[in-house]
């Protein structure tokens, strides 16, 4: 089974991706991003993926249910998922996507069978301070004519900082100005950017799901500290460290493949969905 198709969720008409056969993955994409992402960052015929594109993001619709919330995108992804069949899975995600995984696994454990967390943004706190260049472009395309919002950012401290130490981020953040709906997004991005998950290191620790978290080094907007925290603070979970995007992009797609294809096909998750 493989395609996309509409989803509809109150007014919103998110965007649904389904691919591939076998064990079943849930699998969200970051801040910004799309199916494209998730498309190279998860291993190929490996198991049966699906991709909600969240409101606002891709095909998918912006609705007019305000603020935007992890908990609404994580509502509409779990609803999608029931309408296609998903009844327990793995859920996973990069970054915006980690976070609506965890959501899930706290909220909803009957449905989550296992984790997998590739560069977290979000640990415990609300509005990390990892989030602030997110927040800073928001409030720029909320205030200003966008080329002037771009040159703005790129001149402050914060977009200096960023070019500097981690041109890979400084790169994504710059995205957020060219997008056709740029002014309209700069509110999912001030909305979930002041977002948390809602869960505190007792209900984390708490999870008895096998866990895979992924993280790198030269990342201000995902720092490995945060994949440490979660990875210390879940009791079945692993890291893998894989090489930075900003130093090597087609190996650190490579790497983040292999280590999922990995977790994956271990006894461990295998054994949770018998034939």
């Amino acid at each position: 089974m493989d395609g996309s198709a509409a989803f509809m969720r109150d007014d919103a008409s998110l965007s649904v991706f389904d691919s591939g056969r076998g064990l079943p993955v849930l699998f969200q994409h970051g801040l910004g991003g799309d199916e494209a992402q998730v498309a190279q960052t998860f291993p190929k015929g490996q198991a049966r993926r699906i991709t909600i594109e969240c409101r606002g993001h891709g095909a998918s619709s912006l609705g007019d249910i305000r603020p935007f919330s992890l908990r609404i995108f994580a509502e509409d992804v779990l609803a999608a998922a029931t309408d296609r069949g998903f009844e327990r899975f793995v859920a996973g995600g990069i970054s915006m996507g980690a976070a609506i995984a965890l959501y899930l696994a706290h909220h909803y454990p009957e449905r989550v069978a296992a984790l997998v967390l590739v560069r977290p943004a979000w640990a415990f706190a609300a509005a990390p301070a990892n989030l602030e260049p997110v927040r800073l472009v928001a409030a720029l395309l909320r205030s200003h004519p966008i080329e002037e919002a771009r040159e703005r950012f790129a001149g402050s401290d914060i977009g200096m900082h960023i070019r500097a130490n981690a041109p890979d981020n400084f790169a994504s953040l710059l995205s957020y100005f060219d997008r056709p709906n740029a002014v309209d997004f700069a509110s999912v991005l001030a909305d979930i950017a002041a977002d948390g998950t809602g869960v505190t290191p007792e209900k984390v620790a708490a999870l008895a799901v096998p866990t895979l978290l992924i993280g790198n080094e030269q990342d201000a907007i995902h720092p490995l500290a945060c994949a440490q925290t979660l990875a210390n603070t879940i009791t079945e979970a692993s890291l893998v460290e894989v090489t930075p995007k900003a130093a090597d992009k087609a190996r650190h797609f490579a790497e983040v493949q292999d280590a999922i294809a990995t977790f994956l096909a271990s006894k461990t998750i295998r054994s949770l969905f018998p034939s």
